[in-house]
């Protein structure tokens, strides 16, 4: 069965349960509690295993959730922002995991591994060259390094509370470090 199969079986049962849910309201509907920390935005990495909704308890309508490779909060700047501004989210956690693929290669292999794979294109080779890919060796202090950027960031509000955690994807457990 494709994917585009399962996705569209997948929807004829969520729609079956759907009931009012188009009417939530487009800014986060309330503060969430995990842990002892409120929040209402979440930053994640995309890896398919993690389903922050799952494991933090999460609704639609909840928060807003941004994933991308890494988890990583530069990549979430713009984001952040139109949240923050338009949509009024005032606190942010981000999430690493255990076992992430950024923690199993270095931007210049994975340059090289592009730039091979189009060999002689310049605007490639630039485009790339151009490109960091935010990987990290040491789990807890890229959590906080993420932090500590949000944290001084100066498009986000001052009053932003930025917290970090770690997702073991062996046991699902969080823990915060930051």
């Amino acid at each position: 069965m494709s994917a585009n199969t399962e996705f569209a079986k997948a929807n004829e049962a969520y729609v079956a349960t759907f009931d009012d849910k188009g009417a939530l309201p487009l800014p986060p509907a309330k503060k969430l509690i995990v842990g002892k920390q409120d929040f209402s935005y979440h930053i994640t990495c995309m890896d398919a295993r993690l389903l922050p909704e799952a494991h933090l308890g999460l609704h639609e309508g909840d928060a807003h959730i941004i994933r991308n490779a890494g988890g990583v909060a530069a990549d979430a700047i713009r984001s952040i922002v139109i949240s923050q501004r338009l949509l009024g989210t005032r606190e942010i956690a981000i999430f690493h995991h255990t076992d992430c693929g950024m923690l199993t290669f270095e931007t210049e292999h994975l340059r090289d591994i592009i730039k091979s794979s189009s060999p002689g294109d310049d605007e490639v080779a630039k485009l790339v060259n151009d490109l960091h890919f935010h990987e990290f060796n040491d789990l807890e202090g890229a959590v906080k390094k993420d932090v500590a950027f949000l944290e001084s960031h100066p498009l986000l509000l001052k009053e932003t509370k930025v917290t970090g955690w770690l997702y073991a994807v062996e046991t699902g457990k969080i823990q915060q470090v930051a």
